[in-house]
Order: structure tokens, then sequence, then C-alpha cells
């Protein structure tokens, strides 16, 4: 052993080690940069590709009414050309420009809040008897039955898309985030508590960094949550974005602008799925190749 700087340094690098195996690092060369590139997007173009193709044939199947039932040529068409042409396609894009931007606030906001509740539900028994009760009471309550009584207490304004939206991000990344955490070496954590360190070093050394392969989980399965999220609180609170325009919609038979709108928000949930399948192969790789070093 070298001196209070060697004492420090060890529990950093058997928690990196930790990392490299939870995330298959075997020692070897990690994947290339292209690899890891090219994968997530091939699998977003293929989801595309199939959900394209079962749209086709559901539409083709069951010979539905071309006034309600709109094709993937139609909606292209509509988007692009409509678009161009001034119709009501700007309309649907206005509206995606704002969902999205509702649905970033709930995803950052209902993970940032998973984290550290599942944080503090492995750092403490006391806290997670009193939380965990009333998050089970909460999720408990369908959204929809909430909605107007968050409305009351946040407003109509970003607050309000950013506290539903986030729900629907909180519950699922919360599960996902204690497993994680709970599921650090204890080896680890004996070291730097061996080397004097407290509770909050060994959830800073061991348990943040052994929990990233739970918190990339939970980022993906949050990104269509946010953005359903988002349009449940435009639709029953803000009277914006693409959840209100899609309840205008259906109201006015605008079954075109209906299908454009899911068509898009669909094609988006998987290329912001994918892009974070993307960060965390980099992120990991990062992790195994210093925990090989």
């Amino acid at each position: 052993m070298s001196g209070s700087g060697g004492a420090v340094d060890a529990p950093d690098t058997m928690a990196v080690s930790a990392i490299g195996r939870a995330s298959g690092g075997t020692g070897g060369r990690p994947p290339g940069r292209l690899l890891r590139l090219a994968r997530p997007l091939l699998n977003a173009l293929v989801t595309l590709a199939v959900i394209i193709g079962l749209w086709w044939a559901f539409v083709a199947a069951f010979n539905l009414d071309p006034l309600i039932a709109k094709t993937p040529a139609d909606v292209w068409s509509y988007l692009i050309h409509g678009a161009n042409a001034g119709s009501g396609a700007q309309s649907v894009w206005g509206g995606l420009g704002r969902t999205l931007f509702d649905a970033v606030l709930g995803f950052v906001g209902g993970l940032f809040a998973a984290v550290v509740v599942a944080l503090s539900f492995v750092l403490s028994r006391l806290v997670a008897g009193m939380l965990l009760p009333l998050a089970v009471l909460v999720r408990s309550v369908p959204l929809v039955a909430m909605t107007p009584v968050l409305t009351l207490v946040f407003g109509r304004g970003i607050l309000a898309t950013t506290v539903i939206s986030g729900i629907v991000v909180f519950f699922p990344a919360l599960v996902t985030m204690t497993f994680g955490l709970r599921s650090a070496s204890r080896q680890s954590a004996d070291l730097v508590r061996a080397y004097g360190g407290g509770t909050l070093a060994v959830a800073r050394k061991v348990m943040l960094p052994s929990a990233l392969p739970a918190l990339f989980a939970s980022a993906r399965i949050a990104v269509p949550g946010a953005v359903i999220g988002a349009m449940l609180a435009e639709w029953l609170a803000t009277g914006q974005g693409m959840g209100y325009g899609m309840l205008q919609d259906a109201n006015s038979f605008n079954y075109v602008d209906i299908w454009a709108s899911v068509a898009l928000l669909t094609g988006v949930s998987v290329l912001l799925y994918n892009v974070i399948a993307i960060a965390e192969s980099a992120v990991l790789a990062r992790f195994s190749l210093r925990g090989a070093a």
C-alpha cells in the first residue's frame, strides 16, 4: 500500500472492475465505435420496417375504409407534401416539437427522482419504510384520475406537464434502479469501508457505478413512458402539443392527422430508444476498458 493516495484509488479500481464484469466485460478488447453505433441504428431500422410492414398488412387484410384507415404511403405523403403545401400537417410537426419538449422534461425529472429515491431506499431502511407504502399508494391510482388533482396543485403550465410525465417515468425506473443499487459488490463496499469510507463513499464509489446498467435500462424504458405522459398531460391539462391536437382531430374526424401523429411519435420513440442504447454501449465499454486496464 502506498499512503493515502493509494488508499483512495483502490476502492475506485475495484468498483470499476465490478462494473466491467456486470456489463459483460471479460478483459478482452471492447467493440469498436462503428460497431457500437451501427448495431442500435440497425435495430431501429429493423423495428421501423417491421412496424410499417405490420401496419400495411393490417390495413390490407381487414380491407378497412380508406376514409378512416391510412396506409404508410398516405401518411408519408401527408407529412412531406402536405407540410410543404401549407396544409394541416404543419400543426402535426409543430405539435411534435412541443410534445418532445414536454417529454424531455418529464424524462429527466422522473429519472432523476427515481435515482435519488432508490438510493435513499438502499441506504436507509427507515426512509424505505416511510416512502415505499406512499409510492405503492400513488402507483395504484390511475394517472387519468390523478391528473385533475395534479392540475389543481401545479396549474396548467409546464410544471404540471413535467410532473405528470415524470410520474409515468418514475415508478418503473425506481424498481430497476433499486435492484441495480442492491446488486453492488459487497466485497467492494467492504473494501471502501476498510479504507475509512462512509455510507456516501460506498454509494459514490460502488453502488452508483454498479447501477449504471440499471440506469440505462431505466432510461430506455422511460422513453416511451415520457412521451405517453407528456401527451396525457397535454390532453387533460395544458391544451397544447400533439396530445391535445389528436383530441381535436378525433372530434373533427381528421383521421389522417391522427395517423400521422401516431406514426411520428412511434418513429421518434424508436429513434430515442436506440440513441440511449448507443450511449449505453459507449459508457459501459469505457468502464470495461478501464477495468481491464
